[in-house]
């Protein structure tokens, strides 16, 4: 395959031509390779990025450089960020400027106590059956403890030990500082986690947060039945939760949220700690030289 040299952009009367003149070149090389039709050349230069409209200036304004073929690209390719926009619009023109916030005296509107009113129903009129989903909802709490401490202890993988101590520590600071009011139906259970149906904070959810956290490392170690096991168990437990009305939605939500940050800011802690003791992936809380 022949290789053909695009030459730099320059300033001067010329810049315009030279700039078609690489443009063609290019689409030379592309079409040879078989590629689809080339959308658009940005050639860069010392001062940034060079203004097609021949002055060979840098483009300092963004949207001047904005074509319909681009919008077009924007809207087939990056279709999810053109979604959050749209939210964006809806939410900020709707919810901000219309939606009557329900008073203070009101108990607090959750749509997820809403979607499980009848799961409710069910619970509150058959305590035995609340009790059992309690304590497997107790047993679910010691598995993923139990994996994410064992990752540690028996594999050598601190990772997502560090996380969950992250987690609980940000959400016992959270919890103190923005107390939230218990729902005054709420269905508790001596067997529930935390056992004894004692005080505990609403936000955000730990149970959520943490089976998240055991579930990315399963997925980081290519455990991936085990890993759709401990997601389908956290649905469940989610869906529990709020039909008992033990967690707010939001807790559920940033729960989760939660769980794939403080994975992510332990695993930025391995490799700040492993470059300043220059141990390479070998990172371990104890060492062992």
């Amino acid at each position: 395959m022949s290789t053909t040299t695009i030459a730099p952009l320059r300033r001067g009367s010329n810049s315009l031509n030279e700039y078609h003149t690489n443009a063609v070149a290019f689409d030379g090389i592309v079409g040879s390779t078989g590629t689809s039709q080339m959308e658009e050349i940005v050639t860069q230069t010392d001062e940034g990025y060079a203004n097609p409209n021949g002055d060979g200036g840098r483009s300092k304004v963004s949207f001047m450089t904005w074509r319909m073929c681009s919008a077009v690209h924007v809207v087939r390719v990056h279709w999810i960020p053109c979604l959050l926009a749209v939210g964006v619009l809806f939410f900020t023109g709707v919810e901000e400027y219309m939606l009557q916030m329900i008073p203070p005296s009101s108990e607090p509107f959750d749509i997820g106590f809403v979607a499980t009113r009848s799961l409710y129903r069910l619970l509150a009129s058959s305590p035995d059956l609340n009790t059992v989903l309690a304590a497997l909802n107790t047993v679910f709490v010691g598995m993923q403890t139990t994996y994410i401490v064992w990752t540690w202890l028996m594999e050598g993988r601190p990772r997502a030990t560090i996380s969950a101590c992250f987690m609980f520590t940000c959400r016992g600071i959270l919890g103190y500082s923005t107390q939230l009011p218990l729902p005054q139906d709420f269905l508790g259970s001596g067997v529930d986690f935390p056992v004894g149906n004692v005080s505990f904070f609403l936000f955000y959810s730990g149970h959520v947060a943490g089976s998240t956290i055991a579930s990315l490392d399963m997925r980081r170690m290519k455990r991936l039945r085990l890993a759709l096991l401990f997601d389908i168990l956290n649905v469940l437990q989610s869906i529990r939760l709020l039909g008992t009305r033990g967690q707010y939605t939001i807790d559920l939500a940033v729960g989760v949220g939660a769980g794939v940050l403080f994975d992510s800011l332990a695993g930025k802690y391995e490799e700040m700690m492993s470059k300043r003791h220059n141990v390479g992936n070998g990172f371990s809380l104890i060492s062992t030289r």
